[in-house]
This record gives structure tokens, sequence and C-alpha cells, in this order.
């Protein structure tokens, strides 16, 4: 994982100067999206990407192939999650204060070599990647059927890598003793550090990814239960009862209920609302 905090002023030959003698990014493909821009990218260690958008001073970075819709989408389901009623006003102020503090960050490749042959710059650990053609704006247009938007999985994974699991340890932690550890022990019926080969009857968290290790299982099972409680999974049982069989609110609440009184805690702000990628605050 990776991730960058804010980004200050870009010195750069793309950058126009302005009356007072800064310099600004160059617009790239405003489009017609009326909170987000596409800038020119030159912040040192992000070379391969030409192009960035801020989202409350969080970084998501492009390859050039990256299509603008897909960078803008990304950039407004990470801003849906972080400002849930979208009254401009980040909902906890924690969470964004440590994806900040950790240097949070996300960026878009388009093939896999885009991704495997890029290392962060030092002191930037905290990052998750998104591909373009994971990315499926269409799919909250057409009914949330069709192939997946995989952005709610990958910018949920950074906001909770950067943001809960280091703001909240002892509830969020990837690590094996948090409540929310305990909860997918309990889901999965034992604690395993890879994926068993087969789980116990009853378990309904049944990731099977051998290259996951503990902690990524706990990324995935806060993603499994968020999205199930949002309505994003509501469609997709046949698919997805592999690895996760609560694909409600009303199943997470009856099946998972330790996983439910952490994701309905007020003191957390959790989203309440599906982002579809239309931020309007």
């Amino acid at each position: 994982m990776l991730v960058m905090a804010i980004v200050g002023a870009v010195s750069c030959a793309s950058c126009n100067k302005d009356d007072d003698g800064t310099t600004t990014p160059e617009i790239i493909d405003p489009g017609n999206d009326p909170n987000f821009t596409i800038v020119a990218n030159s912040d040192a260690g992000f070379s391969q990407f030409n192009r960035k958008v801020m989202v409350f001073d969080i970084p998501i970075y492009a390859v050039s192939r990256v299509e603008d819709n897909k960078l803008l989408h990304a950039a407004n389901v990470m801003a849906q999650y972080l400002d849930n009623d979208e009254d401009g006003t980040i909902d906890n102020e924690t969470i964004y204060n440590s994806m900040i503090s950790n240097r949070a960050f996300l960026f878009m490749w388009k093939t896999e070599a885009d991704m495997e042959s890029f290392n962060p710059p030092s002191g930037f650990q905290v990052g998750q990647d998104l591909g373009a053609d994971e990315t499926v704006p269409e799919w909250h247009l057409n009914g949330q059927t069709g192939r997946f938007d995989a952005s709610l999985e990958e910018v949920w994974h950074i906001i909770t890598n950067g943001g809960h699991e280091r703001a909240y340890p002892d509830v969020f932690s990837s690590q094996s003793g948090s409540q929310i550890s305990n909860a997918m022990d309990i889901a999965r019926g034992g604690s395993f550090q890879n994926p068993p080969n087969s789980y116990p009857e009853g378990a309904w968290y049944t990731y099977d990814d051998p290259t996951c290790d503990y902690n990524c299982q706990v990324g995935e099972y806060l993603y499994w239960v968020m999205t199930s409680m949002l309505g994003a999974q509501e469609n997709r049982l046949n698919e997805i009862d592999n690895e996760w069989r609560l694909n409600t609110r009303a199943l997470v609440e009856s099946g998972d209920p330790a996983a439910f009184a952490i994701f309905t805690n007020p003191t957390y702000k959790l989203p309440t609302v599906l982002p579809d990628g239309t931020y309007r605050r």
C-alpha cells in the first residue's frame, strides 16, 4: 500500500505563471466536472503519472492512457466516501487527518506493467492502485448490474488503510486482536494467517486467495461489510458467494452482529449512502 500527503506548490515546465508570480499546474482536461480538475503532475517520485486530481488534498495519480472520465469518476467516489452527506465538509476529520499524515494516495494504471513498474518514493508507503479498465462508471447507470465498478473497492481500501486502521487501531487495525479482526475471525470460523484449504461449516467470509495474508484479509472484510451495508452487493450474490455470503444490510445485521455494531457506531461516522460518482456539494 502507498499514500501521499498534501501536495505543495508545483514547479514544472507545464505550469502557468500567475499574475502574482506563483505557478499553478496546467489544466489537462477540466471536462464537465463541477468539483474536480485534472492537472499536470510533476510530483517527485511519481514521474510515470502525467496528471492527477486532488480530492480534499489527497492525490489521485494517473498514467497517460487512463481515460479522463475514469480519473474523474474515482475522484468523485473518494469525495463521496469522505463527505458522504455532500455538504462540502469531511465527515470524520480524524480519518481524514490520518490519511494526510500518512501521505495516502491512489494511483491509476492502464496495464499491469504500469502497476508493477511503480515504486513509490521514500516516505510514501500508504497507497492503493486502481485499474482504469476495472473502473466502470456505467455500472451505476445500469441499475447496479453488469460489470462491477471496482473503484468502490479500491478507493475504500485506501481510506480504511490510510485512515481507519491507523486512526482507530483498537477497532480497525488489520493486526490480530482488533475489534474488526476479532469479528472477521468469527466470520471465517477461526483465526487463519492465510486462507485455509477449506473453511469451517457456517463461515460466511471465505476468502481463498493464497497470496492474501491476514492483514489483506482484514482489508477485504472491511470492504465486504461496508459495501454490503450500502447496497452495492445486492445483485451480485451469484458472483461473490465463494467469498462472501451476507450481501445485504439486513443479512449483515442478522448474520454478523459484531461487524454491524462497529459499522453503525456513530463515533466513526461511516458512510450510509453508496457513492455513485456524482459528488455534488
